[in-house]
């Protein structure tokens, strides 16, 4: 249980965050009816945990082909993952971008599609991120993790949905950029964690 509220957490802190997909959510739950809405976050969160566990998934493969690339991913991905964090506190947020969301479903399915799985730098982000954490896994930790971390967008992006259809215009960049600063410590904090398990792992401590 434990491992699974970890990827839950850490899911929660990596998806919140408020980008392209986020965008197409909230600006669907503001403009259009509520199963256009649902429809909308349900497109998202399906490319969303496919990447997700694809990037998981990789990335441990990789580390089991290449021993030494465990090592590698662990620090190099604790990096990123404060990285992305300190970016998060940095950012501003905002409501531009995302609206084009009164489209055919095929339209929104591909449109979803390209913006989850054609941004390069999130796949490079996520697979050292995720290989990160699967890297500090103990044995059989792997699918409670990535079942918490696939939680996560579904209850995020259908409680998104939810909460700016019945908020409307009090869902403002105000609140979108306590969001990300949130979600910036979270993510902090994980990749601090990490930093700790490479310590360890390398035998710098006893």
């Amino acid at each position: 249980m434990n491992i699974y509220l970890q990827g839950l957490t850490m899911g929660l802190a990596y998806v919140a965050p408020i980008g392209l997909q986020n965008l197409f959510v909230i600006n669907s739950a503001l403009t259009q009816r509520r199963s256009r809405v649902y429809l909308t976050a349900l497109i998202v969160i399906l490319w969303d945990v496919s990447l997700g566990v694809s990037c998981f998934l990789g990335a441990g493969a990789l580390m089991q082909a290449v021993p030494w690339l465990q090592k590698v991913i662990l620090g190099l991905g604790s990096l990123i993952v404060i990285w992305i964090g300190i970016g998060l506190l940095r950012s501003r947020a905002s409501l531009e971008g995302g609206k084009d969301v009164n489209v055919p479903v095929w339209k929104l399915f591909t449109t979803a599609f390209v913006v989850t799985w054609f941004n390069p730098q999130a796949i490079i982000d996520g697979t050292m991120m995720l290989g990160a954490f699967r890297a500090s896994l103990p044995a059989g930790g792997d699918l409670p993790f990535i079942c918490g971390f696939g939680s996560a967008s579904v209850i995020w992006f259908l409680t998104l949905s939810t909460i700016v259809s019945l908020l409307g215009s009090k869902f403002n960049e105000k609140v979108l950029n306590i969001i990300n600063k949130v979600c910036g410590g979270v993510i902090i904090f994980y990749g601090c964690k990490l930093i700790w398990n490479f310590v360890q792992l390398m035998g710098w401590v006893k």
